[in-house]
């Protein structure tokens, strides 16, 4: 039960549709297109396009998506793969004879072809009843007219104002008067809004053929890219079986490798080997649970993930009881396991959009650039600010992550959806890069195991176990930090928000839907 003298923001409820995301006016938007007629992925793919004009440090056209779709709620549910590839000249002995060990977090080496347009057309082809003509035209306004910096936006672009007055193109597009912009602050981007005019024209060859990839081309040539236009002509997005796991009674989906959705699959199973209820959800026994878990998870991911067109992936004893219950009977609650240190190569931002409509059809949508302000090189004449996902990538020959022509890095974005008996029942995501496979499995566990709301469940202190540091956010009790710390965690506190959920919840026997919405994000939940 809620208890309103302490409590953030309530739960929103509606019987039609409802929409969770991070920006107000990406969320009133997606209202606006269901309304319009359109349905759930409708008001998705407009929404997140919209995002990437008004939050450009988390996602654009230049990054990457995936999505779970669940027709009416109900049975089959579809998992597109919208990422994007290495150049088909990015081998890793090129890499290694230019003595390149690793790929460098901005410039044109961490670029990989922005797999987010092609991915929108072929959700929309196969679940929409609008073209992106019509859904981008929210994006076009945005960008020709203006609109008007959130707060949280701010903050992250405070923090990113270096980066960017480094980059390419960056300091022309992205610092209007040398600086970043504050709250309140109007910004247009006219460029881009153009190229969204491109796309709404001819689709996605609007984006991947003709002017706009030329440019991009010409502008990653010109800085060492090996990329062609071939490269992005032939790019297309992969339609997937979701995988699984039980947890409390309900069946948890994700987007298969090379997504890393299977991470928070293998949390799950661990932690289901104890008993959460017999500690508080504010406990040291709880979040040492989790730390373990994700440590064990994280490790697994390191050793085993990678693009399954490339790596033979054994997902089935990744996620068979018999992993799980190896390490879980190790762990203790005196001491950490001893765990071989795992540091993953980017830690990267993100929009996730949750969206239910009146016939229930279900999209949990994510769409990334990966680090806060991408590659940090917007194309010369587009104003395309391009992902810098090609960072993820190891240059290390074996490895089932390493760099090769055509293939798709270890991603961080997971869409996520939960169903009882085939039935969709919640629809949820949390965006903050390495964060996510934990953040989703504390916002499942604090409903499942501790009955709290969608909302209460979001709103509640978190923390990162991430290359062996603790990270934990100022709400965590001094207690709790000092009990983890008598137990062997190194732990620090993060003064920056930890992550950003949506989520809906659906009461079939009601006719009712239930959102929450990340407080540490500027956005929200609203249903009609």
């Amino acid at each position: 039960m809620r208890n309103f003298h302490l409590a953030g923001r309530s739960t929103v409820h509606a019987q039609n549709a409802m929409v969770a995301t991070s920006h107000p006016l990406a969320a009133l938007t997606a209202i606006e297109v269901l309304k319009f007629g359109g349905n759930a992925v409708d008001a998705a793919v407009a929404a997140c396009a919209l995002l990437g004009v008004i939050e450009p440090q988390s996602t654009g056209i230049g990054g990457d998506c995936f999505a779970l779709i669940q027709p009416k709620g109900e049975g089959k549910i579809v998992s597109y793969n919208g990422s994007g590839r290495a150049p088909k000249a990015a081998t890793a002995e090129w890499y290694i004879a230019h003595k390149m060990r690793a790929i460098p977090t901005t410039g044109a080496h961490s670029v990989t072809v922005p797999g987010a347009i092609d991915a929108w057309e072929t959700i929309l082809r196969d679940h929409g009843k609008l073209g992106l003509d019509t859904l981008l035209q929210p994006a076009i306004k945005a960008a020709e007219e203006g609109y008007i910096v959130a707060p949280r936006i701010a903050f992250d672009w405070k923090n990113g104002l270096e980066k960017l007055r480094g980059g390419t193109n960056t300091p022309r597009y992205l610092l209007p008067n040398g600086n970043a912009p504050v709250a309140g602050d109007v910004i247009k981007q006219p460029e881009l809004g153009q190229t969204l005019r491109a796309i709404a024209k001819r689709g996605r060859d609007g984006f991947y053929k003709g002017a706009v990839a030329e440019d991009i081309v010409e502008t990653l040539r010109g800085l060492g890219g090996l990329h062609t236009l071939e490269d992005f002509a032939a790019h297309t997005t992969e339609t997937t079986v979701p995988i699984g796991t039980l947890y409390k009674g309900h069946d948890v989906w994700q987007c298969p490798p090379n997504g890393p959705g299977i991470t928070m699959l293998v949390m799950l199973n661990v932690l289901s080997h104890f008993d959460l209820t017999k500690y508080p959800p504010m406990s040291i026994e709880r979040f040492h649970l989790e730390a373990e878990a994700a440590r064990i998870a994280y490790l697994m991911r390191e050793q085993d993930i990678g693009d399954p067109a490339y790596v033979d992936v054994d997902i089935k004893r990744i996620l068979s009881k018999e992993f799980a219950e190896g390490y879980a009977k190790k762990i203790r609650m005196d001491r950490l396991l001893e765990l071989p240190k795992v540091s993953p190569p980017i830690n990267p931002s993100t929009v996730y959009i949750s969206v239910i409509d009146k016939d229930r059809n279900v999209c949990s949508f994510i769409n990334s650039i990966a680090h806060s302000f991408g590659s940090a090189v917007v194309s010369n004449k587009t104003g395309v600010l391009l992902q810098n996902r090609g960072a993820g990538f190891r240059v290390q020959p074996g490895h089932p992550n390493c760099i090769a022509p055509g293939k798709r890095p270890l991603h961080t974005i997971i869409p996520s959806l939960t169903t009882i008996n085939g039935r969709a029942k919640m629809s949820f995501g949390v965006m903050g890069g390495q964060y996510q496979p934990v953040g989703q499995t504390r916002v499942l566990t604090n409903m499942l195991d501790y009955g709290l709301d969608v909302q209460e469940a979001i709103d509640q202190p978190r923390g990162l176990h991430y290359e062996d540091v603790y990270q934990l956010e100022d709400g965590v009790p001094k207690a709790i930090v000092e009990g983890l710390q008598r137990i062997g965690h190194k732990t620090t506190s993060i003064v920056a928000p930890l992550g950003g959920a949506q989520a809906i919840w659906i009461d079939w026997d009601k006719g009712t839907l239930t959102g929450g919405s990340e407080p540490r994000k500027d956005g929200c939940a609203l249903g009609y």
